[in-house]
């Protein structure tokens, strides 16, 4: 009998709520190990330390405002959908329609725009039709096993938010992936003395055992986040700079990534 794997894809969902939990645990760990244990007792120590602690507080507080923003935008902004019973305008349908057009009547400007290839032939959107949604497949739509519905200009199913990256919140989650790297980033210099200090610090134990595990595991996730959210930084600025998804990339290295063909119609 065969078995179809993918259609357990909706399962990810679940797994996705725990990434939502333990985004908010490493926020809420970085919040108490900068600002509590940190950086927020130096507020009272007066001079340019002081000062310096109050810069880092307010930089800190409106990067992780501007963070959590993108990402609860990602998380509830539809990704775009198809309307039931789509059907492509002929030439004649746009031109009566004119400005009057809405979206949920068309699709995304940028759906139609041709892309290029790695071997720098050009693209051209194709019109289909999604068997499993049972509905037209607008140009760079794909069906998405997770969510069970097609998607607009989708770059993939994101996991840490339970929601696909698609044409509509794309935009978000650039800004999450950005806001995400420059927290990260600065959370390791600034706890990076304290991590230097950690050894000595739990040899003389001139500072409780429970601040300094959260200072060094704050430093660890931080590190390890940045070093990886820069590259996810440089390879969506470089696919957003071709008009490219990640989708449509990894279609085009087939042969490397044929899951791929598996999972995305």
């Amino acid at each position: 009998m065969e078995i179809n794997l993918f259609k357990l894809c909706s399962g990810l969902k679940v797994i996705g709520y725990f990434m939502i939990l333990l985004v908010a645990a490493i926020i809420s760990l970085s919040y108490y190990a900068v600002v509590v244990v940190t950086w927020g007792p130096e507020l009272l120590s007066g001079g340019l330390h002081s000062f310096l602690a109050f810069f880092i507080i307010i930089l800190f507080h409106f990067l992780l405002i501007m963070l959590l923003w993108s990402y609860f935008m990602v998380v509830f902004k539809d990704p775009g959908s198809v309307p039931n019973n789509w059907k492509p305008l002929t030439e004649e349908e746009v031109l009566e329609a004119g400005s009057s057009l809405t979206l949920s009547e068309s699709i995304e400007p940028e759906a139609f725009t041709s892309t290029h290839s790695a071997d720098g032939r050009e693209r051209r959107p194709q019109v289909g039709y999604c068997s499993r949604c049972q509905n037209g497949k607008p140009p760079r739509c794909h069906h998405c096993s997770v969510c069970q519905r097609c998607v607009l200009k989708m770059d993939h199913h994101c996991v840490w938010v339970v929601n696909c990256v698609g044409a509509r919140n794309y935009k978000f989650f650039l800004l999450f992936l950005l806001y995400t790297f420059l927290e990260t980033t600065m959370d390791t210099f600034i706890l990076l003395p304290n991590f230097i200090d950690f050894f000595s610090e739990a040899k003389n134990h001139s500072t409780s055992p429970g601040n300094l595990a959260v200072i060094f595991l704050t430093f660890v996730l931080n590190l390890a986040f940045a070093l990886s959210l820069l590259c996810f930084v440089v390879m969506h600025v470089s696919l957003l700079s071709s008009n490219t998804t990640t989708i449509e990339l990894a279609s085009c290295c087939s042969s490397c990534f044929p899951i791929y063909e598996l999972i995305f119609t």
